[in-house]
C-alpha cells in the first residue's frame, strides 16, 4: 500500500493533473517526460475535450510508445536473469 503511493503521488504531481505542467520550474519540466501519466492524460484531453484524432496526437502516442517499449525491454532483461 505504501509503495503504490510513492509512486501514485508523484506521478500525479508531475503529469499535469493538479497543475500544469508550464508552470513548473524548467527541471522539474524535463522530468515529466519519462512520466507516462503526462502523455495520457493529453490524449484523454484532446479525444475528449477536443474531438481530435491520432494527426494531432502522434508526439504523445510515440512517447508512450516509446516509454512501453523500454520498459518492456528492460522487464524482459529482468525475467531472463531471474529464469536462469
Amino acid at each position: 500500500m505504501m509503495s503504490s503511493f510513492m509512486f501514485t503521488f508523484p506521478a500525479m504531481l508531475l503529469s499535469g493533473f493538479a497543475f500544469p505542467i508550464e508552470n513548473m520550474p524548467p527541471a522539474i519540466q524535463y522530468a515529466t517526460y519519462i512520466n507516462p501519466l503526462r502523455y495520457f492524460l493529453v490524449i484523454i484531453r484532446g479525444i475528449f475535450l477536443k474531438g481530435v484524432g491520432p494527426d494531432i496526437l502522434w508526439p504523445q502516442l510515440l512517447g508512450l510508445f516509446i516509454l512501453g517499449s523500454i520498459i518492456l525491454s528492460f522487464a524482459v532483461q529482468r525475467f531472463r536473469k531471474q529464469l536462469s
